[in-house]
C-alpha cells in the first residue's frame, strides 16, 4: 500500500475531524474566545468512545455549564453497543439508544453523567434540530456551544448547526479524535491507538462518504442541493486527495440509509 495513500486518507481525515483549539481547556476557550467555559458542551452518538472519554473530562474540567449527549439510534448504533458491552460487561446495552449508552459509560467509568439526554433522532439533521428543541425546552441559555461527534462527521456536524442558528451563536469544534494513518509492511494502520477506533476499512468508507455530502452541489447536502446544511469550501487538496481514492477503492462510498432519514 502506497505511502500517497495513507496521505490522501489523512487529508481527508485532517479536514472532517473540525477542532477550533488545539486542546479543550479553560486555558484555550479563554485565548481565542475570552471565555473560561461555555454554555453547553454536546456529545453525539455517533461516535467511537474516545467521545465518551472526552466528555467525561469536560465534565472533570467543568469546561462548560450544561452538558447533553444527543443520539437515538442510526447507522453506528450497533457497533457501538457491542464494543461497550465487550469491554465492559457490566453495562447492559441490547436496545438502548447511543445517548444512553454513553450516560450508562459515564456512570460505570467515571461516575459521572450528563444533564440532558436526547434519544429519539437517528441522523446528522435531527441530532441538531433536536438538540435545540431539547435546549429551547429546558430554558437552557446558549450563547456558545461545544460540539463533539465523530472525528469523520465533525465538519458536516458544524455546517448542520450553522443552517439552524445566526451568528450570535459561539459554535466551538472539537472533533472526538484525531487519527492518523500510516502504512506498515505495505498494510494500512493507526500511528497510535484510539480508544473504540473503527477498522481502518470503515474509516476509509465513512471519510469518503462525508465529501460527497459535504458538497454543495445537486448532489450534496448544501444549499444548492439537498439542503441539509449550510454552505462548506472543500479546499482543492481535499478534493485531489478524494479523487486519489477513489482510485483505490472506487466508489465505496456510504450511501445514506433510508431508515434513518428524518421523518
Amino acid at each position: 500500500m502506497k505511502k500517497s495513500t495513507a496521505d490522501a486518507i489523512n487529508i481527508l481525515g485532517q479536514f472532517c475531524s473540525k477542532r477550533d483549539v488545539e486542546c479543550l481547556n479553560s486555558a484555550a476557550l479563554l485565548a481565542k474566545y475570552s471565555i473560561p467555559q461555555a454554555d453547553v458542551f454536546v456529545l453525539f452518538g455517533g461516535s467511537i468512545l474516545a467521545g465518551g472519554d472526552l466528555l467525561a473530562q469536560a465534565i472533570k474540567d467543568q469546561i462548560a455549564k450544561v452538558y447533553v449527549i444527543v443520539g437515538g439510534a442510526g447507522h453506528t448504533t450497533e457497533a457501538l453497543r457491542q464494543r461497550v458491552h465487550n469491554e465492559y460487561p457490566a453495562i447492559e446495552t441490547a436496545g438502548l439508544q447511543e445517548a444512553e449508552v454513553f450516560q450508562r459509560y459515564l456512570k460505570e467509568v467515571y461516575s459521572c453523567k450528563a444533564d440532558y439526554l436526547e434519544t429519539k433522532s437517528t441522523n446528522c439533521g435531527n441530532n441538531i434540530t433536536f438538540l435545540l428543541d431539547l435546549l429551547k425546552e429546558n430554558n437552557v441559555k446558549c450563547s456558545s456551544i461545544i460540539l463533539c461527534q465523530d472525528a469523520t462527521m465533525q465538519r458536516r456536524m458544524d455546517a448542520g448547526l450553522r443552517k439552524y442558528t445566526s451568528d450570535d451563536l459561539l459554535i466551538i469544534n472539537y472533533a472526538s479524535y484525531r487519527a492518523s494513518v500510516i502504512t506498515e509492511n505495505d498494510t494500512l494502520t493507526y500511528s497510535e491507538l484510539i480508544h473504540g477506533m473503527w477498522d481502518i476499512d470503515r474509516y476509509i468508507n465513512l471519510l469518503m462518504g462525508e465529501i460527497p455530502r459535504l458538497r454543495d452541489d445537486e448532489n450534496g447536502y448544501g444549499p444548492k442541493g439537498k439542503n441539509f446544511i449550510a454552505h462548506v469550501d472543500i479546499p482543492e487538496a481535499v478534493d485531489e486527495a478524494f479523487k486519489q481514492l477513489k482510485t483505490v477503492y472506487g466508489d465505496i462510498t456510504r450511501a445514506a440509509n433510508p431508515e434513518y432519514a428524518s421523518r
